[in-house]
């Protein structure tokens, strides 16, 4: 724990209900009753044990906003010497500028912050932060270079469905001001929550596709074939002989496989990237769609496939049956469903591609996060 610069001491430890890494919510709590003064966490500082993103034996540094009253354990041996690829909101002053932005924001707005600031999540792809107003609360979401503006993205996406994106208060480049989206995450529940974003999601990117693709980053199926084998040779020390010589034949089978997918007649589009249960979310009337920071142009079928792992085989059939059929509707002719098969390895080349961007955009702490994605991602594109 650090304070005007100093680093005091430490609190701790302490189990969290969470074992993900990002959720510090309950940590910031328990850590600054344990200081006697509130507290911000910054990052993650090391982590032994557990697995990518949860669970084992976390440190973090966390940044006291008032001197602490309590006594401190004695704080393990760290480096906080600066980093090229830090964070702003990783950063003391970072996370006071961040702050102090959307405090101006809602001041200007006439709905000024009436408590103080909730930490909900922090790590190297966003931090959010509750802000509490007279008008409800306000969320403050920031993102890192290598993620799309996110408000960009849901302008456009509003121009369709004003309704199936949350609103944007405030803007500034990769932060945003968000009102707040009642409900609950459709991590399988409600059903019919869900099946209508399914249906509503389709008919946006089917009303964008003649846009263009902007600001996103192409990774049409053409361009996912032709960035594959520079990053095949980046991973080449973590695979096998085997692995190496099999991902060698998908690359030579890329071409034909980006042709079949022309063949089924869906055009590209705005694709969300992350098109999970997790980043939909339903109050049992309205279904909204978060998360856009991974947007990037492509075949919508990638995002048609996303929800597989999250659900069990039954609800994942049913969930794509219903895509298939919205898209089917929306393009007279096309085949969605066959779209499905040829489109599931470049789905996981774009992760592994965008998993590998994660790492090179990220300062060593924050590597535990991601490590070996890139490759765990290659490996299901050669199932």
């Amino acid at each position: 724990m650090a304070w005007q610069g100093e680093l005091l001491g430490a609190v701790g430890p302490f189990t969290a209900s969470s074992p993900y890494w990002p959720e510090i919510g309950e940590v910031v709590r328990t850590a600054s009753e344990a200081a006697g003064a509130p507290v911000a966490l910054l990052r993650m500082l090391s982590v032994e044990g557990g697995e990518t993103g949860s669970c084992g034996d976390v440190v973090y540094l966390a940044q006291a906003l008032e001197r602490p009253s309590r006594p401190l354990a004695a704080a393990p041996a760290v480096e906080l010497d600066e980093q090229a690829l830090r964070l702003p909101w990783a950063s003391a002053d970072g996370l006071a500028a961040e702050w102090a932005w959307a405090d101006a924001e809602l001041a200007a707005l006439g709905r000024p912050r009436t408590g103080p600031v909730e930490q909900v999540r922090s790590w190297n792809l966003s931090a959010l932060s509750r802000f509490p107003t007279g008008a409800g609360a306000a969320w403050l979401k920031t993102t890192p270079p290598f993620a799309v503006a996110e408000a960009e993205v849901i302008a456009r996406v509003a121009k369709a469905d004003p309704g199936l994106v949350p609103q944007v208060l405030a803007a500034d480049g990769r932060r945003m001001l968000m009102a707040d989206v009642p409900g609950v995450d459709c991590w399988g529940l409600p059903e019919d929550g869900m099946l209508s974003v399914v249906d509503r999601w389709a008919a946006v990117q089917a009303a964008v596709a003649a846009d263009g693709p902007g600001g996103l980053a192409d990774r049409s199926p053409a361009a996912l074939a032709e960035l594959f084998p520079a990053l095949l040779e980046r991973l080449r020390p973590e695979l096998t002989a085997e692995e190496y010589d099999r991902a060698l034949a998908l690359a030579d089978r890329l071409p034909a496989l980006v042709d079949e997918l022309a063949d089924c007649g869906l055009p590209l589009t705005l694709v969300h990237g992350d098109c999970h249960p997790g980043n939909w979310r339903w109050d049992g009337e309205r279904g909204v769609v978060l998360d856009f920071s991974d947007a990037v142009w492509s075949h919508p079928a990638l995002d048609g496939l996303r929800p597989d792992p999250f659900l069990s085989p039954e609800r994942a059939a049913q969930v794509r049956a219903r895509w298939a059929a919205a898209w089917q509707a929306l393009v007279p002719g096309s085949d969605p469903l066959r779209a499905l098969k040829p489109a599931a390895p470049l789905m996981h080349l774009h992760f592994a591609l965008r998993y590998q961007e994660f790492l090179d955009g990220i300062e060593p702490s924050e590597r535990p996060y991601h490590a070996g994605d890139p490759v765990a991602s290659l490996r299901r594109a050669l199932r």
